[in-house]
Protein backbone atom coordinates (compact mmCIF):
# COMPACT_ATOMS: atom_id res chain seq x y z
CA UNK A 1 0.00 0.00 0.00
CA UNK A 2 2.82 2.61 0.67
CA UNK A 3 4.50 1.49 -2.24
CA UNK A 4 1.49 2.42 -4.13
CA UNK A 5 1.26 5.71 -2.39
CA UNK A 6 4.81 6.68 -3.37
CA UNK A 7 4.20 5.83 -7.20
CA UNK A 8 0.85 7.70 -7.03
CA UNK A 9 2.79 10.96 -5.52
CA UNK A 10 5.81 10.50 -7.99
CA UNK A 11 3.01 10.43 -10.66
CA UNK A 12 1.37 13.28 -9.50
CA UNK A 13 4.73 15.35 -9.05
CA UNK A 14 5.49 14.62 -13.01
CA UNK A 15 2.07 15.72 -14.25
CA UNK A 16 1.92 18.95 -12.65
CA UNK A 17 5.73 19.90 -13.60
CA UNK A 18 4.38 18.57 -17.41
CA UNK A 19 1.40 21.04 -16.63
CA UNK A 20 3.92 23.55 -15.45
CA UNK A 21 6.37 23.01 -18.47
CA UNK A 22 3.52 23.06 -21.10
CA UNK A 23 1.88 26.62 -19.49
CA UNK A 24 5.76 28.56 -19.91
CA UNK A 25 5.77 27.16 -23.36
CA UNK A 26 2.12 28.21 -24.23
CA UNK A 27 2.03 31.53 -22.76
CA UNK A 28 3.80 34.17 -24.77
CA UNK A 29 7.47 35.96 -23.15
CA UNK A 30 6.94 39.64 -22.06
CA UNK A 31 8.94 41.92 -23.92
CA UNK A 32 10.50 44.27 -22.35
CA UNK A 33 9.20 48.06 -22.90
CA UNK A 34 10.23 49.91 -25.94
CA UNK A 35 12.75 52.85 -25.01
CA UNK A 36 11.17 56.44 -25.36
CA UNK A 37 11.24 57.22 -29.26
CA UNK A 38 13.14 60.44 -29.63
CA UNK A 39 11.24 63.66 -30.33
CA UNK A 40 9.97 64.26 -33.91
CA UNK A 41 12.03 67.55 -34.32
CA UNK A 42 14.13 69.19 -31.80
CA UNK A 43 14.02 72.13 -30.40
CA UNK A 44 15.79 75.08 -32.32
CA UNK A 45 18.92 76.18 -30.05
CA UNK A 46 18.28 79.31 -28.67
CA UNK A 47 20.99 82.32 -30.60
CA UNK A 48 19.78 85.05 -28.57
CA UNK A 49 18.45 86.03 -25.11
CA UNK A 50 17.27 89.40 -22.78
CA UNK A 51 15.45 90.67 -25.67
CA UNK A 52 13.50 94.14 -25.35
CA UNK A 53 12.00 96.32 -27.33
CA UNK A 54 11.15 100.19 -27.13
CA UNK A 55 8.70 101.84 -29.42
CA UNK A 56 8.89 105.25 -29.98
CA UNK A 57 5.81 106.75 -32.01
CA UNK A 58 6.71 109.54 -34.44
CA UNK A 59 4.12 112.12 -35.32
CA UNK A 60 0.62 110.34 -36.31
CA UNK A 61 0.91 111.84 -39.59
CA UNK A 62 3.79 109.76 -40.83
CA UNK A 63 2.81 107.02 -39.66
CA UNK A 64 5.94 106.04 -38.49
CA UNK A 65 7.87 105.11 -35.12
CA UNK A 66 11.86 104.74 -34.37
CA UNK A 67 12.52 101.02 -32.78
CA UNK A 68 15.30 100.15 -30.17
CA UNK A 69 15.82 96.78 -29.66
CA UNK A 70 18.29 95.20 -27.15
CA UNK A 71 19.65 91.65 -27.75
CA UNK A 72 21.80 89.13 -26.62
CA UNK A 73 23.63 86.84 -29.21
CA UNK A 74 24.52 83.45 -26.96
CA UNK A 75 25.30 81.11 -30.24
CA UNK A 76 28.68 79.83 -28.94
CA UNK A 77 31.08 81.09 -32.01
CA UNK A 78 28.61 82.77 -33.80
CA UNK A 79 30.41 85.59 -35.74
CA UNK A 80 26.98 86.82 -37.65
CA UNK A 81 24.08 87.92 -35.80
CA UNK A 82 20.32 88.22 -37.75
CA UNK A 83 17.61 90.44 -37.10
CA UNK A 84 14.40 89.86 -38.98
CA UNK A 85 12.73 92.95 -41.16
CA UNK A 86 8.89 92.65 -40.44
CA UNK A 87 6.76 91.94 -43.35
CA UNK A 88 4.70 94.91 -44.04
CA UNK A 89 6.49 97.38 -42.74
CA UNK A 90 9.26 99.82 -44.81
CA UNK A 91 12.66 99.59 -42.65
CA UNK A 92 14.98 103.13 -42.95
CA UNK A 93 17.41 104.09 -40.73
CA UNK A 94 19.23 101.18 -39.56
CA UNK A 95 21.83 100.87 -37.17
CA UNK A 96 23.59 98.53 -35.20
CA UNK A 97 25.66 99.48 -31.88
CA UNK A 98 27.67 96.86 -29.65
CA UNK A 99 26.59 97.88 -26.26
CA UNK A 100 29.48 97.24 -24.70
CA UNK A 101 32.29 99.49 -26.40
CA UNK A 102 29.83 101.64 -28.12
CA UNK A 103 31.19 101.30 -31.70
CA UNK A 104 28.97 100.96 -34.41
CA UNK A 105 28.67 97.31 -36.55
CA UNK A 106 29.10 96.50 -39.96
CA UNK A 107 25.78 95.25 -41.20
CA UNK A 108 23.78 94.44 -44.39
CA UNK A 109 20.05 94.18 -45.37
CA UNK A 110 20.19 90.22 -47.10
CA UNK A 111 17.30 88.02 -48.56
CA UNK A 112 16.12 84.88 -46.24
CA UNK A 113 18.20 82.95 -49.08
CA UNK A 114 20.68 84.66 -48.34
CA UNK A 115 20.38 84.51 -44.90
CA UNK A 116 20.26 80.58 -44.85
CA UNK A 117 23.20 80.52 -46.94
CA UNK A 118 25.28 82.36 -44.65
CA UNK A 119 24.66 81.59 -41.04
CA UNK A 120 20.63 81.22 -40.37
CA UNK A 121 19.21 77.41 -41.73
CA UNK A 122 15.63 78.61 -40.66
CA UNK A 123 15.27 81.64 -42.20
CA UNK A 124 12.08 82.64 -43.61
CA UNK A 125 12.55 82.98 -47.60
CA UNK A 126 9.85 85.40 -47.87
CA UNK A 127 11.34 88.23 -45.27
CA UNK A 128 14.54 90.15 -45.32
CA UNK A 129 17.08 90.47 -42.49
CA UNK A 130 19.77 92.10 -41.12
CA UNK A 131 23.16 90.33 -41.01
CA UNK A 132 25.22 92.37 -38.13
CA UNK A 133 29.31 91.32 -37.77
CA UNK A 134 29.64 90.81 -34.86
CA UNK A 135 32.87 92.54 -32.92
CA UNK A 136 34.05 89.08 -31.44
CA UNK A 137 33.18 85.63 -31.97
CA UNK A 138 30.53 84.67 -29.41
CA UNK A 139 33.02 82.73 -26.20
CA UNK A 140 32.09 79.27 -26.05
CA UNK A 141 31.91 79.06 -22.00
CA UNK A 142 28.01 80.67 -21.98
CA UNK A 143 29.75 83.84 -23.73
CA UNK A 144 26.86 86.65 -25.31
CA UNK A 145 27.75 89.76 -27.28
CA UNK A 146 25.16 92.64 -26.37
CA UNK A 147 23.84 94.55 -28.95
CA UNK A 148 21.49 97.39 -29.65
CA UNK A 149 19.83 97.46 -33.23
CA UNK A 150 17.64 100.64 -33.93
CA UNK A 151 15.61 101.16 -37.18
CA UNK A 152 12.19 102.95 -38.59
CA UNK A 153 8.89 100.98 -39.37
CA UNK A 154 6.51 103.08 -41.60
CA UNK A 155 2.93 100.66 -41.39
CA UNK A 156 0.46 102.42 -41.93
CA UNK A 157 -1.42 99.68 -40.61
CA UNK A 158 0.10 99.50 -37.16
CA UNK A 159 -0.13 103.45 -36.44
CA UNK A 160 -2.64 105.12 -37.89
CA UNK A 161 -5.20 108.14 -36.91
CA UNK A 162 -9.15 106.95 -35.76
CA UNK A 163 -11.09 110.24 -35.58
CA UNK A 164 -9.19 112.45 -32.82
CA UNK A 165 -7.12 109.28 -31.52
CA UNK A 166 -4.10 107.83 -32.64
CA UNK A 167 -4.33 104.08 -32.38
CA UNK A 168 -1.10 101.48 -32.44
CA UNK A 169 -1.98 98.12 -32.98
CA UNK A 170 0.51 95.58 -33.58
CA UNK A 171 1.44 92.07 -32.53
CA UNK A 172 5.05 92.06 -30.28
CA UNK A 173 6.58 88.61 -29.94
CA UNK A 174 8.96 89.90 -27.96
CA UNK A 175 8.42 89.50 -24.04
CA UNK A 176 9.70 92.78 -22.73
CA UNK A 177 8.32 95.75 -24.56
CA UNK A 178 7.15 99.68 -24.14
CA UNK A 179 5.65 102.06 -26.36
CA UNK A 180 6.36 105.48 -26.25
CA UNK A 181 3.68 108.12 -27.28
CA UNK A 182 4.61 111.11 -28.90
CA UNK A 183 5.12 114.66 -27.32
CA UNK A 184 1.55 116.03 -26.08
CA UNK A 185 -0.24 112.90 -26.07
CA UNK A 186 -2.14 111.19 -22.87
CA UNK A 187 -2.82 107.56 -23.16
CA UNK A 188 -7.04 107.06 -23.57
CA UNK A 189 -6.86 102.63 -23.84
CA UNK A 190 -4.75 99.60 -23.84
CA UNK A 191 -5.98 96.26 -23.81
CA UNK A 192 -2.64 94.85 -22.05
CA UNK A 193 -2.15 95.34 -18.27
CA UNK A 194 0.53 97.74 -18.55
CA UNK A 195 2.80 100.53 -16.49
CA UNK A 196 1.91 103.85 -17.89
CA UNK A 197 5.13 106.11 -16.69
CA UNK A 198 6.55 109.47 -17.56
CA UNK A 199 9.59 110.31 -19.67
CA UNK A 200 12.06 112.71 -18.22
CA UNK A 201 10.92 115.10 -21.33
CA UNK A 202 7.58 114.64 -20.38
CA UNK A 203 6.47 111.97 -22.94
CA UNK A 204 4.13 108.86 -21.90
CA UNK A 205 5.93 105.36 -21.58
CA UNK A 206 3.94 102.19 -22.04
CA UNK A 207 5.58 98.75 -20.90
CA UNK A 208 4.65 95.65 -20.58
CA UNK A 209 5.61 92.36 -19.71
CA UNK A 210 3.90 89.29 -21.99
CA UNK A 211 3.82 86.33 -20.04
CA UNK A 212 1.93 84.47 -21.77
CA UNK A 213 3.42 81.40 -24.75
CA UNK A 214 2.33 83.36 -28.18
CA UNK A 215 3.09 87.28 -29.54
CA UNK A 216 0.78 89.90 -27.36
CA UNK A 217 -2.28 91.62 -29.58
CA UNK A 218 -1.01 94.94 -28.35
CA UNK A 219 -4.21 98.01 -29.32
CA UNK A 220 -3.39 101.06 -27.69
CA UNK A 221 -5.09 104.91 -27.91
CA UNK A 222 -4.15 107.97 -27.42
CA UNK A 223 -4.85 111.77 -27.55
CA UNK A 224 -4.02 114.86 -28.29
CA UNK A 225 -3.36 116.64 -24.76
CA UNK A 226 -5.68 119.41 -24.35
CA UNK A 227 -3.63 123.06 -23.95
Amino acid sequence: MRRILVIAAACALGCAARSVTQTQAQTPARSSPAPAAPQAAARAERTESDEYTRYELLGPETAQFHILYEVTAIAPGATVFFNPIRKGSEASGERVTDRMSGEALRFEVVSGEEARRTGLPGADLDSDYIRIHLPRPVPEDSGQVRLLIEKTYKDPKSYFREGDSVVFSRSLGIKRNSVVLPAGYELTACNIPSQVLSEPDGRIRIAFWNAGPDAAPLKLTARRLLP
